[in-house]
């Protein structure tokens, strides 16, 4: 991982490599991510808590800031709004079982968006690359036929409706509309979505596709197929009449 600047390097900075900063207590959680990461060519910095992670923005000029909801000393709505003072950097939240409250008030105070932790390498190197092409903010919605998903704002909207999810089947529709017209399997989204790789688990799926299909309007295979033996696929679907 590296080391703080003397100072941050936010105008002219000519670094040819994004910078992460994680400040995240599970010390072996971040270095994995390190690890990880730094092979994709992302420079990682760690902080234990909110304090240290805080000395770090300020040393470090980050390109992205990923914090964990389990944040010790300063709070990640303390330190969401710290930062904010200072930069507009990109904060994302790393969320568990059990978050859905800090996730509400993390966003309310200013998170770009939320991403599952035990961190995900697919989920996160796209956020960050585009951070560092300064892309970031062009690609934060999905649109699919009538539905967008606003990942900054966690909103989503059909026909221009807000639709309210839980944070599960908010997750899962994210990961849906990622891979909008490609067919996912039950083991993928176990695995990126509830991160587990409990195969017995994936009967879980099926009520939560069919609770998301009920809260967007579409009870069949209109938005969300079923593709038997395999997985799901989301589709752009025909127009509503």
């Amino acid at each position: 991982m590296i080391q703080p600047r003397s100072a941050p390097e936010v105008d002219g900075d000519t670094r040819t490599a994004p910078v992460l900063l994680v400040a995240d207590p599970d010390t072996a959680l971040v270095n994995d991510l390190a690890a990880a990461m730094e092979r994709e060519g992302v420079e990682v910095a760690g902080a234990a808590d909110g304090a240290q992670g805080l000395i770090q923005a300020g040393a470090l000029g980050p390109d992205v800031v990923l914090i964990s909801a389990t944040l010790p000393v300063i709070t990640p709505v303390e330190f969401i709004k710290a930062v904010r003072l200072a930069r507009a950097v990109p904060v994302l939240l790393g969320v568990g079982e059990g978050h859905a409250e800090q996730a509400v008030q993390a966003l309310a105070a200013g998170a770009t968006a939320c991403v599952a932790r035990p961190y995900r390498v697919p989920e996160l190197l796209p956020m960050v690359r585009a951070a560092f092409s300064g892309d970031f903010a062009g690609r934060h919605v999905l649109v699919v036929g009538d539905v967008e998903l606003d990942v900054r704002a966690h909103q989503v909207r059909v026909a221009g409706r807000a639709v309210h999810l839980p944070l599960r089947e908010f997750e899962l529709l994210h990961f849906l509309m990622r891979h909008a017209d490609r067919t996912v399997t039950r083991e993928q989204i176990m695995r990126h979505v509830w991160n587990s790789t409990d195969a017995a688990s994936t009967n879980t799926i099926a009520v939560h596709v069919k609770r998301l299909r009920a809260r967007l309007g579409y009870h069949d295979d209109g938005l969300i197929q079923t593709v038997r033996g395999v997985g799901y696929r989301l589709v752009t679907p025909p127009p509503r009449s």
